[in-house]
């Protein structure tokens, strides 16, 4: 671990030389996508139509994003793309940001702000950004040109299980004091101490260098291509447009937005129209 530190602050100290000497700014693109699983016991959806689904849903989770940044903040931010394609009906299904979204870090003082649309309302979400306990591990690779350190943490969530059954009683007045069951999960990064900029992608941060790699849980984010110093001057403003909130409120709000919209669409006691079984993990 002591070689691999070495090594990592003579990159960065032989980067920062060349850096330090301009108004350094940069540019990075990342492509997301999820893996995932779904389930569907007794429903009327035909073998056709559950595969234009799976095929949907892919679509749905393969984003690209932008992270203008400098030596103290960033934005990341969601490119422009033609609308998802739609199942039959006309019924079309979203899942993660809204294309208008903006993430703003400010590592410097270590703060955020979360620009987003949510069911049709406008929030601004602010806090401080959470230090990560990383661990730098010894394995390296390249991506594209620069040369990455890998590093991991690990964390506790709950399980994800959505389950629309019509065996279950969601009226259940103990099943809303329950605890979550959560299991623990291994996020891995891989950063790069050629660009010296403690930042990444979304509110991955902390480490030696830009994170050009992540994978969490079933999601992954990966750099496809970084532009230092373009031609055009970056301008990094914080965004300022929604309610303003902290993360906890956001929370609590869509924790309880989500309970009324299971209890708006699961099926109702005695019902016969079968269960459905959705998981989408990561």
């Amino acid at each position: 671990m002591t070689t691999i530190l070495r090594l990592i602050i003579l990159i960065v100290l032989s980067s920062t030389t060349f850096m330090s000497a301009q108004d350094f700014q940069g540019v990075a693109t990342y492509r997301t996508h999820r893996d995932f699983d779904i389930k569907m016991d007794s429903t009327k959806m035909n073998d056709a139509m559950q595969k234009r689904m799976m095929e949907m849903m892919k679509k749905q989770f393969q984003k690209t994003y932008l992270l203008t940044f400098d030596k103290n903040s960033s934005l990341y931010k969601q490119e422009a793309e033609l609308d998802k394609p739609q199942v039959g009906g006309g019924i079309q299904m979203s899942f993660g940001s809204s294309g208008s979204d903006v993430f703003y870090k400010n590592i410097k003082h270590k703060t955020y702000a979360d620009q987003k649309e949510t069911m049709g309302k406008n929030f601004l979400i602010k806090d401080s950004i959470s230090p990560i306990e990383w661990k730098l591990e010894s394995d390296t690779k390249h991506i594209g040109e620069y040369l990455c350190f890998k590093a991991t943490y690990s964390k506790q969530i709950p399980k994800m299980n959505l389950n629309f059954n019509s065996n279950s009683n969601i009226e259940d007045d103990n099943a809303e004091d329950k605890e979550p069951e959560m299991e623990e999960r291994t996020i891995t990064a891989w950063y790069t101490p050629q660009i010296p900029v403690s930042n990444g992608p979304a509110k991955y941060q902390g480490l030696p260098g830009l994170i050009l790699e992540i994978h969490d849980g079933k999601l992954t984010v990966i750099c496809s291509k970084i532009v230092i110093n373009p031609e055009e001057k970056i301008e990094i403003e914080e965004p300022t447009k929604g309610k303003a909130v902290s993360q906890m409120e956001y929370d609590d709000i869509m924790e309880k937005k989500t309970k009324e919209m299971m209890e708006r669409y699961a099926p109702s006691r005695g019902s016969k129209d079968g269960a459905i079984h959705i998981s989408i993990g990561g």
